[in-house]
């Protein structure tokens, strides 16, 4: 049995999750210029939860929208980190309800015992920090693919 690559995601909803490094950068590179309003930032302290609906562009389906000469595609999708301790951000102003947030990458700083921080780096010098007990990230998509509204891919550094 092999692994599915990248290139594998087709129609296909993906339901990913992340418990190390790796597996994050799995999912930074498929959230890569997603795009998200602000108001859309979900932070449960309660349920140790942070999540963001986000309309990202379906990498993993590049390469067949150009060589099948059709549209590419965004898809809405749920980020969700849970073991969340705290959360804080720079150049994220909460009270702006229009600002629309573009997503450029996940990271994750170790500490002991598998604790650490989780870097959502933002564009426009924009960053969330979460403090988490361990790495543990979900990503979803929970709407049918669409038509990307500006009919081009983002560049993305191969």
């Amino acid at each position: 049995m092999t692994d599915a690559s990248f290139h594998d995601g087709r129609e296909a909803p993906l339901n990913l999750g992340a418990q190390d490094d790796d597996d994050l950068q799995v999912i930074s590179t498929l959230t890569q210029d997603a795009v998200f309003p602000i108001t859309e930032m979900t932070w449960r302290p309660s349920e140790r939860r942070f999540g963001l609906l986000l309309n990202r562009f379906r990498w993993e389906d590049k390469d067949a929208a150009t060589s099948r000469n059709r549209p590419f595609e965004r898809v809405q999708s749920v980020l969700v980190f849970d073991s969340v301790l705290s959360v804080s951000s720079q150049g994220v102003d909460r009270s702006d309800k229009d600002m629309v947030m573009s997503l450029l990458s996940v990271d994750f700083e170790a500490a002991e015992d598998g604790a650490g921080q989780i870097l959502l780096t933002l564009a426009g010098d924009g960053a969330i920090r979460l403090s988490v007990e361990a790495l543990d990230a979900t990503l979803k998509d929970v709407t049918r693919p669409y038509q990307a509204p500006s009919g081009q891919a983002p560049h993305h550094p191969e």
